[in-house]
């Protein structure tokens, strides 16, 4: 509806036209309609409820309506009884079938008005606390599951979208510290890395967090300004280090963002070209939102979440320096790459020699992979702190 944030997420104006049998706009509904047949058709999570539009002498057979709000409940019941599927909205805060991924404006609505308690990004999260968190009542694990399968959906049509016009393999998953503090010599290096990593045509892929998840989207934000720019802001980030003090953190992200305008994106290509791609998760939601993503899979489940990372970062992963969750993460890329559960493996980067000779995590993966069905691939580990050396590695 007009004036509505997550008009786009609920399904926006644009035609969206990915898949032939998935509709996820008002227009491109209204162009079925002329035809007088949604036969066979999935629409997912639109606005039907506001300018409803006239579904009679439409055929509806088999049409799946899932996460769409109608006018009422005749309307419903007259297009079950001429053949369609119905799985409704459940009222939440967020959408049970998103159409599309977000985008940081539609994550901080609210910031302006109401600060960080009053964005969306946060309400949502105060929800999951309020329904059991990573428990939910039943009611509540539905809802969750069906918007996670509705970014599972949009995640899967934005990447065919960049495919189209880039290697498969050119996504590049950028792990590390969600504490990092902005402004640290291991921030500037992720956003420099990752910055570099834009401009040589890969796709950045990260957790969607703080810390160097933040850093290596801001590089690819900045792909098609200057060095100078994206170290002029990183200094302007640099006086709100801590994301615990959320307000000043998300302002001062909000800020960069005013200073240095994305350009407008047409489409879901650009959007990633301009700051990659984010999937983080409400289980963490005190972590403010990453505001320089291009596009942003939320998801409720961090499980769903973190092998989705690692099975799209088919280029190369690179582990900039972190802790407990960096290191599962390594071990998780490991699993895949030992097994090629989703393929060949690109390289695996530590940035940071003293921080990853302090942790015995190269003396454990080279004779991992030294002894994986698949030949011996102990060579892809690259260990450095040079960012030459890290993008030989993965751009070779």
């Amino acid at each position: 509806m007009p004036g509505d944030p997550l008009q786009s997420v609920f399904g926006g104006e644009t035609p969206f036209d990915a898949t032939a049998f998935e509709i996820e706009s008002r227009a491109e509904l209204d162009t079925h309609l002329a035809k007088r047949s949604l036969a066979g058709l999935i629409v997912l999570g639109l606005r039907l409820d506001e300018h409803p539009p006239d579904f009679a002498g439409v055929d509806v057979g088999q049409t799946l309506f899932v996460g769409c709000r109608l006018a009422g409940p005749a309307v419903e019941t007259d297009l079950i009884a001429r053949g369609a599927h119905l799985v409704p909205p459940f009222e939440r805060p967020y959408p049970t079938h998103p159409a599309h991924l977000y985008t940081p404006e539609e994550l901080s609505s609210g910031f302006a008005q109401d600060g960080f308690a009053g964005m969306y990004d946060t309400r949502v999260y105060g929800h999951f606390l309020e329904h059991g968190g990573a428990a939910p009542d039943l009611r509540e694990a539905i809802g969750q599951r069906l918007h996670d399968a509705g970014i599972d959906n949009a995640l899967g049509k934005a990447l065919a979208a960049w495919v189209g016009g880039h290697d498969a393999r050119g996504a590049v998953g950028i792990m590390g510290g969600h504490a990092e503090p902005r402004g640290s010599a291991a921030y500037r290096m992720a956003a420099t890395l990752a910055w570099r990593l834009a401009g040589a045509g890969r796709l950045i892929v990260t957790g969607g967090g703080p810390g160097v998840m933040e850093a290596a989207n801001l590089g690819a934000y900045f792909t098609d300004r200057t060095a100078d720019d994206l170290s002029a802001a990183v200094d302007l980030l640099a006086p709100a280090p801590d994301f615990m003090d959320h307000d000043p953190y998300t302002a001062a992200a909000l800020a960069v963002r005013g200073a240095y305008p994305a350009p407008a994106a047409g489409d879901v290509v650009g959007r990633l070209t301009h700051g990659g791609l984010a999937l983080p998760t409400w289980l963490y939601g005190h972590e403010p939102a990453n505001l320089f993503a291009g596009q942003i899979g939320k998801y409720f489940s961090n499980a769903v979440r973190e092998d989705t990372i690692l099975r799209l970062s088919r280029g190369g992963i690179v582990f900039a320096p972190g802790w407990a969750g960096t290191v599962q993460e390594v071990f998780q890329a490991a699993t895949k790459t030992f097994y090629r559960t989703d393929g060949p493996s690109g390289a695996f980067v530590f940035l940071g020699v003293e921080h990853w000779s302090a942790l015995p995590v190269e003396a454990l993966l080279r004779p991992l992979l030294a002894r994986s069905p698949h030949g011996d691939q102990s060579d892809l580990i690259v260990v450095t702190d040079s960012i030459d050396e890290a993008m030989a590695a993965l751009t070779h």
